[in-house]
């Protein structure tokens, strides 16, 4: 175990070429969506840097990037600690998820040629029920982004997908700590959305959508509040 918390094998070798600071800047946050990095650690840039290889400098300057696009929070004489999200926070950004993913599965539903896309969700389930009869929630996580990432596609909406883009990565950052508590439902969730999709419903599949997502929503809740407590 590193001193900064992180497995051994976790952190991600960088690859050159390429500016060097902005690869720094997404092995970080790839470290903190999947919370090998854990919301409020402390951040070491001399430790950080010696982990991946790479001077201080463009730790630095990842830092101040991550802290300006709000996954790290910068303290005066105290330094860099990953940022620690509010419920308010996760209730809002989980809440416009469920209106972007509720549109995408209707728009999925009126594709013209869903068939391919079908099959494709199919073999996601496969891969996300593997997952959780394995208990290998990082596995699980992936697989969910992916398939929703489908769904997106499917949807043909150029204007929705980067919408969606944008809020992906902390989808995933709020997910992963209910992944392994959604388990199974989630799956035997999206297989009925499947269906619907596949029989071109898509006031329907819009409404599965929302209810899918909301309990997401309503699990990270509780699980936050139960913590809290």
């Amino acid at each position: 175990m590193l001193s900064t918390g992180l497995p051994q094998g976790a952190v991600p070798k960088l690859e050159r070429p390429g500016p060097l600071r902005e690869r720094v800047y997404e092995a970080l946050l790839e470290l903190i969506t999947t919370r090998a990095l854990q919301p409020g650690q402390h951040l070491v840039e001399s430790e950080l840097a010696g982990h991946l290889g790479v001077s201080r400098q463009p730790v630095r300057e990842a830092l101040q990037r991550l802290n300006t696009d709000g996954w790290v929070d910068l303290r005066p004489a105290q330094g860099a600690f990953v940022h620690e999200p509010t419920e308010a926070e996760a209730d809002q950004l989980l809440s416009v998820r469920t209106l972007l993913e509720a549109e995408a599965a209707r728009l999925a539903a009126y594709s013209d040629a869903p068939g391919g896309g079908i099959e494709e969700l199919l073999e996601l389930c496969d891969r996300g029920e593997q997952a959780v009869r394995d208990d290998a929630v990082d596995l699980a996580v992936a697989a969910n982004a992916e398939f929703h990432a489908k769904i997106m596609e499917l949807a043909g909406n150029a204007v929705l997908a980067e919408l969606a883009e944008q809020v992906g990565r902390r989808v995933r950052w709020y997910y992963t700590p209910v992944a392994r508590q959604r388990g199974k439902q989630s799956w035997i969730e999206h297989r009925e959305l499947i269906d619907v999709i596949a029989e071109g419903d898509g006031p329907r599949a819009a409404e599965m959508m929302r209810a899918h997502t909301e309990h997401t929503r309503r699990t990270y809740r509780e699980r936050a509040r139960a913590k809290n407590a």
